[in-house]
């Protein structure tokens, strides 16, 4: 059962099993990857979207625009000053953070480290705009070496076919690292074409190897943020259990920001 409605929060709920005769909900209720017009080619400010997700009865969002090595992407000083965005709008909790794009195979990034240890939420990608792809050894040690910077908490869109990838070994490193993979929506609704394959074998594994997973929309519009449908029709089909999933509970995420060395707080609603 899918649910989209103004004021409810994302719902599926999973097949039954034989242990589980009435199926478990999944509740969505925050979006880890929200660009803003200051990322060039998307289209809403974050006034916008964050609307948009109270709306939609979601609880948090994290406004993560793209690193400044992308064309179009805001100038390096956007992220040291993001502190004059309120925490709260319009009771939504807004996450500080930034898409850095990975710039070599060892997994550099395009935001230097002063920038990356004040910020709430820091997701690393590999983009086409700014590395060409590598072999399947290259392309794996550049998500790798991503993880391995403390201040990275997510892996955005690793599913791209474009950057072929050793599956298990950028899982294996996740857990290692205590790094967040996302499920990417957009990559389903053809900003990387053929990744939907990709993407299922990855929650698979994800899930037979107790990684946690982090589902972003990407919206590059405030009408896609919280769009997750499918994701959860993976999710639903593998019966992803919901401690695998970060998106369930804003405390979660933040709890695991914290564990990270983050300063992040949360104000906790009864009516959530």
């Amino acid at each position: 059962m899918f649910i989209r409605d103004r004021g409810t929060t994302r719902t599926i709920r999973l097949k039954k099993t034989n242990n589980n005769k009435e199926g478990v909900l999944l509740k969505f209720l925050l979006d880890t990857h929200c660009h803003t017009i200051s990322s060039g080619h998307a289209y809403s400010t974050i006034k916008e979207i964050a609307e948009e997700a109270a709306d939609l009865g979601l609880k948090l969002i994290a406004m993560t625009d793209h690193g400044p090595a992308m064309q179009g992407s805001p100038n390096i000083f956007h992220f040291g000053n993001l502190r004059v965005i309120p925490e709260y709008i319009k009771g939504v909790r807004v996450l500080k953070g930034v898409e850095a794009n990975i710039t070599d195979f060892d997994g550099g990034l395009d935001v230097p480290e002063k920038y990356l240890k004040k910020l709430d939420i820091v997701i690393a990608s590999l983009h086409e705009a700014c590395i060409d792809s590598g072999t399947v050894e290259e392309n794996t040690r550049a998500l790798v070496g991503a993880m391995l910077n403390p201040y990275v908490d997510i892996i955005a869109h690793p599913g791209n076919p474009y950057y072929p990838i050793d599956i298990d070994r950028l899982l294996q490193c996740a857990k290692d690292t205590g790094t967040l993979i996302e499920i990417n929506n957009s990559s389903f609704l053809g900003s990387r074409k053929g990744s939907s394959e990709n993407c299922r074998i990855i929650a698979a594994k994800a899930k037979e190897m107790g990684v946690v997973l982090a589902a972003g929309s990407d919206c590059h519009i405030c009408y896609d943020v919280g769009k997750f449908n499918k994701i959860e029709e993976i999710f639903e089909e593998l019966e992803m259990p919901e401690a695998l999933v970060i998106n369930t509970d804003p405390l979660k995420l933040i709890d695991y920001l914290n564990k990270k060395g983050k300063k992040v707080s949360l104000q906790v609603r009864m009516d959530w």
